[in-house]
């Protein structure tokens, strides 16, 4: 084996925190195949950020496309029609699939604030709400 190959393989099976303690990186959080994603030459890509506190709910909605929703603190409850509801906590993530009608909750006593993240073609709407 040649001196460079084999030092380039060793360092590959070292782990990175062994090789150098101060590099960050990141941790898989959501790993999801999702179906409905913009297929333009063109994305728009919105990060947005929601603050809601106890009781508060979001309108009755679908979206065009996947929509990846970060709890920062307190816990969200997604109520997706024909599905059971899913309860994400802080530090976890979900992703909430298009065409599907749904309402998000804050069911706890404390605040709740996530991150969003939708990408769509440029000036698609993030939401589009359901009328009864």
């Amino acid at each position: 084996m040649r001196p460079l190959l084999a030092v380039l393989l060793s360092l590959a099976a070292t782990p990175l925190a062994a090789q150098d303690a101060s590099l960050a990186r990141p941790n898989l959080l959501l790993r999801e195949v999702v179906t409905g994603t913009p297929r333009g030459e063109r994305q728009e890509v919105q990060v947005l950020t929601a603050s809601f506190r106890p009781g508060d709910r979001t309108v009755f909605h679908t979206h065009r496309h996947p929509v990846t929703v970060y709890v920062l603190e307190g816990a969200f409850t997604l109520e997706m029609e024909g599905r059971a509801p899913a309860v994400v906590r802080a530090g976890e993530a979900l992703v909430e699939p298009p065409g599907v009608r749904m309402t998000g909750f804050n069911r706890t006593e404390g605040p709740l604030r996530v991150v969003i993240v939708y990408v769509s073609e440029p000036g698609t709407p993030f939401l589009d709400p359901i009328h009864p």
